[in-house]
């Protein structure tokens, strides 16, 4: 149903679009699952932080310049939407579940400008995560720092009160019309091949990912052709894949191309474990039942979990910047920029 919830007030002092009761919720979530579309409209998810945008009326992530697919998926398909479900580290008790469809813009003109503004909001949102790293280490970093933003028109907005969606949802929906700026242009050349290598078999530690990891969300394509991302209350592995429920407020699942994600970080983010499942969904739901969902999986995607104490886990955040700084030139290159400075404000 549509609520009368008045509209926000934005940073920039004008009138955010959406509902004022979420404003917290997207600003606080140290995670949020962000769903695009493949060349062949399957959904892929990744756990990532979010952002309001600088002039409050856009939600914002970021992606690698030198893994960019986020954002040439993006590129490519613009319908993209963020599922905000994980209340660890928000510091809000009983946050309500939200789900955000909408268009994505994506910018990768000014690198120094995207690398400069990415330092300044992750590391206010989450400090832990480079705080006792030496400068000069941080500064050679430019492999994960210099960044592409992914700015996302909300278009439909829908809430719950918790993950387990015991009622129907409250919804706002964005004026007919609404439109969202064109990505700046596509760089020349073709996009990086995958720099991580999936599993053999989608089955390796399925059964221990899917009872060990508390926070997995199940993407579709939903009846309005946006992604549509929904946490689930439990999870069965099956011979072929998973069987998922999802609570009776749930909006309505079809089959078709879907997206599992399992998910992990603690309190105060210095890393986080993920697992993603891509195949086929198909429900079983009966009527007054919650919704079950079939989930025949293809295959599993290569994951980036940065797990462990903090020396553990700087080590495999090295080893990943090891495969990944070849990258930096060739990628500022096709965009026919500099490579980004990593520049820490004084103090930091």
């Amino acid at each position: 149903m549509d609520t009368p919830t008045s509209p926000s007030v934005s940073p920039a002092g004008g009138q955010a679009p959406w509902p004022a009761d979420l404003l917290q919720v997207w600003e606080r979530s140290a995670t949020a699952e962000y769903a695009s579309l493949t060349r062949t409209g399957s959904p892929v998810t990744v756990p990532t932080t979010p952002y309001v945008g600088v002039e409050g009326r856009t939600l914002d992530i970021s992606t690698g310049l030198t893994y960019p697919a986020k954002a040439e998926r993006a590129r490519r398909d613009p319908r993209v939407c963020l599922l905000f479900a994980d209340p660890v580290g928000s510091g809000i008790d009983q946050p309500p579940t939200v789900l955000v469809q909408g268009l994505a813009t994506v910018r990768d003109s000014d690198l120094q400008d995207n690398t400069d503004r990415y330092i300044r909001r992750s590391t206010e949102k989450l400090p832990e995560a480079t705080k006792g790293q030496p400068r000069f280490v941080l500064q050679r970093m430019g492999w994960y720092f210099a960044r592409i933003w992914i700015e996302i028109t909300p278009l439909h907005v829908f809430w719950w009160p918790d993950r387990q969606l015991k009622e129907a949802a409250q919804s706002w929906h964005a004026p007919e019309g609404t439109a969202a700026p064109l990505s700046d242009p596509a760089p020349s050349g073709s996009q990086p091949k995958a720099w991580l290598h999936p599993p053999t078999s989608w089955r390796h530690k399925a059964a221990d990912v899917c009872a060990r990891l508390p926070l997995q969300d199940l993407t579709v394509i939903g009846a309005n052709g946006f992604p549509t991302c929904l946490p689930v209350t439990s999870t069965r592995l099956v011979d072929d894949g998973f069987v998922v429920q999802l609570g009776p407020g749930a909006l309505s699942i079809g089959n078709g191309p879907a997206c599992l994600t399992m998910h992990s970080h603690p309190e105060v983010f210095t890393g986080q474990e993920n697992r993603t499942f891509v195949g086929h969904a198909m429900s079983e739901s009966r009527p007054g039942q919650p919704t079950a969902v079939r989930i025949r999986v293809d295959k599993a995607l290569a994951d980036w979990s940065i797990v462990g104490n903090r020396a553990q886990s700087s080590i495999s955040f090295l080893r990943k910047g090891r495969l990944l700084a070849p990258r930096l030139h060739s990628e500022a290159d096709r965009r026919f920029q500099p490579v980004p400075t990593v520049r820490f404000p004084p103090g930091r």
